[in-house]
């Protein structure tokens, strides 16, 4: 067959145009389509010779050999894989319609980004495009396992390309590309270095099923030297327990984690079926800094078949997993034409489930026969795992079942949902808890004096998130979760330590005293009632069963979401002495002003008492000084 030049499709002059200029942000994965490509055409030749014992096909040495000429200055990637005949050169790298790049570009011209982008790993044609990013000329040698004949296509990566035969081939396909001069400010650098071919190798695609060979650089007296292989092939999720030692897996961990400490736990899945896909995740045994900074970097390095694809997968894990490293190596799965993002389907929702339910249950089996590892884990990551019962519906239960939390039952020691319902009170229905800074504040707080007298349990939150999933949960195993310090609690009438009539006749008592109080502090509270919170202090301030708490309205205005300010409500103890001589001083004066007053400082101490701020601190301190100058 003579020589022929022929013209590229439309859409493939724009897709080279794109490669060049546009799809990928890295040059250097060029090398990586290359050796992807190879390692395909390796898979496929295997494949061809199982099933076809008679194909005349060499796959004693199979391999991938990466060639550099300094002074020619050319790159050359060489398989002995399937390899190509004329008509695949011309259907696969001429033209584009079976790539679904076509699509691609459709879609590009509508969604003016690359995200929409369509295409198979592996699928010739597209990846070898990526080569005209640093060549100027693209030269490929090919010839199909089992044919006679190979052929040459060259191109410029313009409009038009040569096909032509070539009698000597050898089986496989070799691409050589004639480089660009180095550009170190446009990303372009010498890929002539065997030092960085050796680093993007071992970035991408170390764990390459087949050898990636470097043939060493010619000298005068050395043009015998055996090639250099580049790769592990250790795929160490690909392996059996049995074949890796604790310390390959914590290497490896090491390496991916930027960690020099050994993991807390090592995560296998292998999920087989439909969609198959293998998957090596750590547990870190200690929480990184900046776990709580916008810029931290989650996810785990995604592999298609071996090939890197991205560090940090943020698809396959949600975000209260972030914590989380490791591999996941999938059997296929669609990618966009630069394989730098992934398309949303279900394969990778798919996945997401499978790897969140498989670390979840492994905290779970952690708690139950390792306390010390699970008390390490949770000390360390409970706080962002928390996110996780807002946030996933799905896994709420799982979740609520390997959490615990501080108490009242116990002074260092957390404890689980399920011992707290095991431990409730006859009579208790609901399961208590209080948030707050610190254990020491709660412990402090006037809500939790009549809990404590009675000694029923309260939860002692502290992390800012346990605000919002409490109040999102809302119950465990039909049992309502409901904060000391909101909403009306009558612990008198769980445990009949009033009779109701005595109820009756106190609040009737203190019906006058609560009304005025209520109209000399209307701007700030919206009801003043009577308390069974209360056994020490004279007063308290709760929130309204269904109001935001000051902390979640600061919380969402730190956020910049502005939410009304809710009143509250102030609590007031009958038994309390102060409270007593005030009902007495407001039913004999008529001159109630320096009672007003009293009142303002009754209010300001319950806000300070649970931590707040008084709305006036000076009118507040100034009011306070005056009443301790008359009482000397």
């Amino acid at each position: 067959m003579p020589t022929e030049t022929l013209e590229f499709q439309v859409e493939a002059r724009q897709l080279l145009q794109l490669m060049i200029h546009s799809v990928y942000s890295n040059k250097d994965v060029f090398l990586r389509e290359l050796v992807s490509n190879a390692s395909d055409a390796l898979d496929k030749l295997r494949l061809e010779k199982l099933r076809d014992d008679s194909l005349d096909a060499d796959v004693s040495d199979l391999h991938i050999e990466i060639d550099i000429d300094k002074d020619a200055r050319t790159l050359s990637v060489r398989d002995n894989g399937i390899g190509m005949s004329h008509d695949e050169v011309g259907q696969l790298i001429g033209t584009i319609a079976n790539s679904g790049t076509a699509k691609f570009l459709q879609e590009l011209r509508e969604a003016k980004d690359a995200a929409g982008a369509e295409g198979l790993i592996g699928q010739f044609g597209v990846g070898f495009y990526s080569g005209f990013m640093v060549a100027d000329e693209v030269t490929l040698v090919t010839r199909r396992a089992g044919e006679s004949q190979g052929t040459r296509w060259t191109s410029r990566g313009e409009d038009t390309y040569t096909l032509e035969p070539v009698d000597d081939a050898p089986q496989g396909t070799c691409v050589t590309l004639h480089l660009k001069p180095a550009d170190p400010e446009n990303q372009l650098h010498d890929y002539t270095s065997p030092w960085k071919v050796r680093e993007i190798v071992k970035r991408y695609s170390d764990f390459i099923t087949w050898p990636i060979r470097m043939v060493p650089e010619r000298g005068e007296d050395d043009e015998s030297r055996e090639p250099e292989t580049l790769n592990s092939m250790k795929a160490l999720w690909a392996r059996s327990r049995d074949e890796v030692s604790d310390d390959e897996y914590h290497e490896l961990y090491k390496h991916i984690g930027h960690d020099w400490r050994d993991p807390l736990e090592t995560i296998r899945l292998q999920a087989e079926g439909t969609f198959e896909f293998q998957a090596l995740l750590f547990l870190p045994a200690h929480a990184p800094y900046d776990m709580f900074t916008r810029d931290f970097k989650r996810g785990v390095q995604l592999y298609v078949r071996r090939v890197f694809i991205m560090d940090d997968c943020e698809a396959l894990l949600p975000p209260y997993l972030r914590f989380v490293k490791g591999v996941v190596d999938a059997a296929d799965l669609s990618l966009n034409v630069s394989r730098e993002i992934l398309q949303q389907d279900r394969h990778i929702e798919m996945m997401r489930r499978r790897l969140t339910k498989k670390v979840l249950s492994t905290v779970k089996d952690m708690m139950a026969k390792d306390q010390d590892r699970y008390a390490t884990f949770w000390r360390e990551f409970g706080t962002v795992l928390k996110e996780g019962l807002v946030t996933d519906t799905e896994n709420r239960d799982a979740l609520l079942a390997l959490a615990s939390f501080a108490s009242t039952h116990h002074d260092t020691e957390p404890i689980t949902l399920k011992s707290y319902v095991e431990r409730m009170k006859d009579g208790q229905e609901d399961i208590y808890y209080l948030t707050g800074e610190s254990r020491q504040s709660i412990e402090n707080s006037p809500h939790m004096e009549a809990f404590r007298e009675r000694g029923i349990e309260v939860l002692l939150l502290t992390d800012p998130v346990d605000e919002v999933w409490a109040d999102a949960v809302g119950e465990y195993e039909g049992r309502k979760l409901r904060s000391v310090a909101k909403g009306r609690i009558d612990l008198d009438a769980q445990d009949d330590a009033t009779p109701d009539a005595d109820r009756e006749q106190r609040t009737e008592d203190y019906a006058g005293l609560l009304g005025w109080m209520k109209e000399q502090l209307d701007e700030d509270i919206k009801e003043v009632r009577l308390s069974s919170r209360l056994t020490v202090s004279p007063a308290c301030v709760v929130s309204d069963a269904n109001d935001l708490t000051p902390a979640l309205e600061n919380m969402y205005r730190a956020m910049g979401q502005e939410v009304p300010r809710a009143k509250r409500i102030l609590e007031l103890n009958p038994d309390h002495q102060l409270v007593k001589g005030l009902n007495q001083a407001y039913k004999e004066r008529e001159d109630r002003a320096e009672l007003t007053e009293t009142a303002e400082l009754l209010h300001g101490l319950a806000v300070l008492g649970e931590g707040g701020r008084p709305k006036d601190p000076a009118r507040f301190v100034k009011l306070m000084a005056d009443r301790l100058e008359r009482a000397l």
